[in-house]
């Protein structure tokens, strides 16, 4: 055989190997997925509710008017702080102060009169007890005539001047009782007459009480929106009465903060919180719940939803206190705070990142096709009957890398931290797991052939975004 032909045989037995190798190259890296990473690790969690409110006391009031007339003193201005008892304001009270000087007046007669009507029934039983006695008296000389009569020892006239004593007797006796009759009726007349001035003098003396304010509990006037010489009204109906002033307890502050309804259920009362303040930045303040609202609050009015006569589907929060401890002096109720409520905590725990975490459906695992290990998103379910339902789970886990393969691990997952999440059972320390792309993770299908690259972007731009 000559030499070129040997030379052409080994080109071609060498181009032949070419191919075939090039084509189990191409055909290995036909289905092969480029993806991202992580360790299943241990870690200290923290799970965490965040929520937006403001800071308020924990005790505060709304003075306002109990009676209509002119503000004639103001004795505290806005930012005092005041004692409890201390006088506050002090309305027009000529009329109300004549009305209790003349209702004393007339208590103080009524009493006289009273004095008097029982000094008349003390007499009246006197002469009760003394009529009483003459007609016994007068009795006994009648019995003793009627016997001395019949037996002719006295005369006719003398029987009959006896027996009109005795009747004369009974009458004053009668007139006696009668008398007693009249001066309990007056005493008891006189009796409800005090009552009625003494009421009368409490209803114009709480007219009078009224027209002064005094401070019903130690704080600060943080709300002064009226001034001497002004008018101020009582609350009638539906109409809002004045508001003199509002006294805040500044010695216990809160932040209430409005917690979404998807997180209320992990909030506990005791659980410590770390609160931070718009105005007070680079400084958080540890507190803890005090109070948790059982009423859900539509985010969009700010109404209760008990307050709503229909049912409404808009995002509904509730209302967290939160109690600052050690609160500074400078702080203001009003202003604009952040509060983060420390719901759970596990220490040593196996985590993942929480965006390892994905889902598939049951038929979506059990398919089988003979692309096994795409990268195409699952064909779209058909409907299915009632005796497959259960296609229709949908499955939680994530895809754990084993021999350059993607195997979904169905995961159970306990408390979720800022970006991990704790793994109860599924997962063991050290497995490789697909973090990314979100793309990549949509779209992977149980048993795809995965190649690792960490230095890629973790974050990529969906399509069609």
């Amino acid at each position: 055989m000559s030499t070129w032909k040997k030379i052409a045989i080994g080109a071609g037995v060498a181009g032949l190997l070419l191919a075939i190798v090039g084509f189990t190259v191409y055909q290995s890296h036909k289905n092969v997925v480029t993806v991202q990473t992580g360790k299943v690790q241990r870690l200290d969690l923290t799970a965490v509710v965040s929520a937006s409110g403001e800071i308020k006391p924990k005790t505060y009031v709304n003075i306002g008017a109990n009676a209509f007339g002119k503000i004639t003193r103001l004795y505290v201005k806005e930012g005092d702080r005041v004692r409890k008892g201390q006088l506050l304001a002090q309305l027009e009270n000529v009329q109300s102060e004549a009305d209790v000087n003349a209702t004393r007046a007339a208590l103080e007669a009524a009493q006289t009169d009273a004095i008097a009507a029982d000094a008349a029934l003390k007499t009246a039983m006197a002469d009760l007890n003394r009529a009483k006695a003459d007609a016994e008296r007068m009795k006994l000389d009648w019995d003793r005539a009627q016997g001395l009569y019949q037996e002719a020892l006295i005369a006719k006239s003398e029987y009959d001047m006896r027996k009109n004593a005795w009747e004369s007797a009974d009458s004053g006796l009668a007139q006696a009782q009668a008398r007693i009759a009249q001066a309990k009726a007056q005493k008891e007349s006189a009796d409800r007459r005090v009552a009625q001035t003494r009421a009368n003098l409490t209803r114009v003396s709480d007219v009078l009480q009224k027209t002064t304010y005094e401070a019903p509990f130690d704080g600060m006037i943080t709300n002064l929106p009226v001034r001497e010489g002004e008018t101020v009204v009582i609350g009638i109906q539906n109409s809002p009465g004045s508001t003199l002033m509002s006294l805040a307890d500044m010695s216990v502050i809160t932040a209430e903060v409005q917690v979404d309804e998807t997180d209320i259920v992990n909030v506990k009362l005791g659980q410590p919180a770390d609160v931070t303040i718009d105005a007070i930045p680079k400084k958080i303040f540890p507190g803890v719940v005090t109070e948790i609202g059982n009423n859900a609050i539509v985010r969009s009015t700010g109404l209760a939803t008990s307050q709503q006569t229909t049912a409404s589907q808009e995002a509904k929060d509730f209302k967290v206190v939160v109690t600052l401890q050690n609160p500074p002096d400078n702080l203001r109720p009003g202003l604009s705070a952040t509060a983060k409520v420390t719901t759970a905590t596990r220490s040593n725990a196996i985590t993942i990142p929480i965006q390892a975490l994905t889902v598939r459906r049951q038929a979506d695992l059990e398919a089988k096709s003979n692309d096994k290990g795409s990268v195409e998103a699952a064909a779209p379910q058909k409907p299915a009957s009632k005796d497959k339902d259960k296609d229709k789970d949908e499955i939680q886990g994530v895809f754990v890398v084993r021999n350059h393969k993607a195997e979904f691990v169905p995961v159970n997952t306990g408390i979720a931290g800022t970006t991990d999440i704790e793994v109860l059972s599924g997962l063991k320390e050290g497995d490789e797991i697909v973090t990314g792309s979100y793309k990549v993770l949509r779209t992977l299908r149980p048993g795809a052939g995965v190649k690792v690259d960490n230095t890629a972007p973790k974050k990529e731009e969906e399509e069609g975004s």
